[in-house]
């Protein structure tokens, strides 16, 4: 069959990222499947650009990653899903081939997204298999939809749900995703790539996301094989200067990052890159490893400068430990970027003021301020 994938992300604030999810989907494929990548990101008239592209190809399958369902940028906070159902619409006027919805922004709720957009699938979860188990039931027209796990589907105007539960990939068998099929933009106008060095989060703070999408066991790549992936992104010189590991926290288990640092400083990996670190777990040791394997810094989702709204957040950590992972980054001469979130449920403005002045006696490198809504 021809699968058409596309990424509908549009965001480039802070900078525009590669669409990984989709890269690894594509690369888990059947070779008896031919696949092409429409990307909607740099696209002046997305809506057109794609149909155009649908037109050629004439696809049996279209499968669209929802990256946000709201923005994630600098810009401000605005909804995505009116965008994603006119990509849907834009789809059905082209072709009658059934609509697969997948991604991080469709996982967080399936089943309501699903619903809005009108399209005909959505895999919630990691989709590598379970989008491959999907297109041998449209194949076969065997109508076993139930066996493909994570999977959503329209039926008379509603939403029924696989009650299959999915076993999580082997992460060390599945594909290396193929970055030069992505557009040249991403690395000559913003010089990042991305990559994983595990998937899933233990921890249960009250707002976060990331184990609806990626579930609470930790799955480890062999860090030998993220270093091979780390070289090949840069033999294949597309034009990244900088790699940004995407792991929901890069620290936790410590045991693994710092494996992953002496793998890069045993093998001399040269190019700079950033994490997401959690002040749990980190100690000296991994701050100078993360130092000598070529890290420049960190984003800290450190949230608040008082106690009772961190332990409302179910952090679990209090302000020494904010302290002491900036002093340990210091040392290390690595950048600490702090995240913090303002207006909380139960915060008073005496929180507010005094996270305020928690963030300036800090003294991070650099901070961002974010404003809790109603629709965190």
């Amino acid at each position: 069959m021809r699968i058409a994938f596309v990424s509908a992300n549009r965001e480039k604030l802070p900078d525009a990222v590669i669409p990984l999810g989709i890269l690894c989907v594509m690369a888990n494929l059947p070779s008896r499947h031919e696949s092409e990548l429409c990307d909607l990101c740099f696209a002046a008239d997305p809506l057109r650009h794609l149909a155009e592209r649908l037109r050629a190809f004439r696809p049996d399958v279209i499968a669209i990653g929802l990256r946000n369902i709201q923005s994630g940028d600098y810009s401000g906070c605005h909804d995505n899903l009116e965008f994603y159902r006119r990509v849907v619409a834009a789809v059905r006027a082209e072709t009658d081939a059934p609509i697969v919805l997948g991604g991080g922004g469709f996982s967080v709720m399936p089943r309501e997204i699903l619903a809005h957009v009108q399209a005909d699938f959505g895999i919630s979860g990691e989709g590598e298999q379970a989008f491959v188990e999907l297109l041998d039931v449209i194949e076969a027209a065997s109508g076993d939809f139930d066996e493909v796990a994570g999977l959503h589907r329209m039926q008379a105007g509603a939403v029924v749900s696989s009650r299959r539960e999915r076993p999580f990939p082997h992460l060390d068998d599945l594909p290396r995703p193929n970055r030069r099929l992505v557009d040249p933009r991403y690395f000559s106008d913003y010089g990042i790539d991305s990559i994983q060095t595990k998937r899933g989060c233990p921890l249960r703070c009250d707002y976060c996301t990331y184990p609806l999408i990626e579930g609470r066991s930790i799955r480890q790549r062999d860090p030998a094989l993220v270093v091979d992936e780390l070289f090949e992104i840069a033999a294949q010189r597309l034009g990244a200067n900088h790699v940004f590991i995407v792991d929901s926290v890069f620290n936790l288990p410590p045991t693994h990052a710092k494996a992953v640092c002496r793998e890069m400083i045993q093998r001399r990996f040269a190019t700079p890159w950033t994490c997401y670190a959690n002040p749990l777990g980190f100690d000296a040791e991994l701050a100078q490893l993360m130092a000598e394997a070529g890290c420049v810094g960190a984003e800290i989702g450190s949230d608040s400068g008082v106690d009772a709204v961190l332990d409302r957040l179910k952090k679990g950590f209090h302000v020494d430990k904010i302290r002491r992972i900036h002093d340990l980054f210091s040392a290390a001469g690595l950048r600490d970027c702090h995240t913090f979130i303002l207006g909380t449920r139960g915060e008073t403005l005496d929180d507010v003021r005094r996270t305020l002045d928690f963030c300036r006696e800090l003294d991070p490198f650099a901070a961002i301020l974010g404003m809790w809504t109603d629709d965190n």
